[in-house]
């Protein structure tokens, strides 16, 4: 009855993790296409929209393997383009640039929520296969063992309700 029940656990773990990873994959989308409408709509100086739209095109097309890798360039790249509280002040004072800055700060907030979920269903999910019963008697199946995102999703300063302009 115990084997049972763990292996429906573990099932269960499964199933949250592969929910949890696609609400991220969803997430990293919608993140990567708002800084590519940021990008390309001319509210940046052409240096920022060329540096945020190489960026959010290269995490947009990452394979899985190097995905963590771009996502933290992205990051990386908005912080740049959005490091001081006045240059968020300026794009929002452009027409449409309110609403593309509010489109932005949603994005990069729910990332690292997102992320979050994923990496505790995963610790969850680890716990439960690293006891012996659940080894031995192979109630994880063929299942992969689950993998962590591991990335940097730090927002812009500017964008945070620490750093937003007043």
């Amino acid at each position: 009855m115990y084997l049972s029940w763990t292996a429906g656990r573990l099932d269960r773990l499964h199933a949250r993790i592969d929910a949890a990873r696609a609400a991220l994959d969803a997430q990293l989308v919608r993140r990567a296409s708002v800084a590519m409408e940021l990008a390309t709509s001319s509210l940046l100086d052409p240096a920022a929209s060329l540096l945020l739209l190489d960026a959010a095109h290269a995490a947009r097309q990452a394979e899985d393997e190097h995905r963590e890798v771009a996502e933290s360039q992205l990051s990386l790249a908005l912080r740049a383009v959005l490091a001081e509280p006045e240059q968020v002040a300026v794009l929002v004072a452009e027409p449409g640039g309110e609403e593309a800055v509010k489109d932005l700060t949603a994005a990069v907030r729910r990332v690292p929520l997102a992320r979050r979920f994923h990496n505790d269903a995963v610790r969850a999910a680890r716990a439960v296969r690293e006891h012996r019963l659940v080894r031995y008697f192979r109630l994880a199946g063929k299942a992969p063992f689950p993998m962590a995102f591991e990335m940097d999703d730090a927002p812009p300063p500017a964008l945070t309700p620490e750093g937003a302009p007043a």
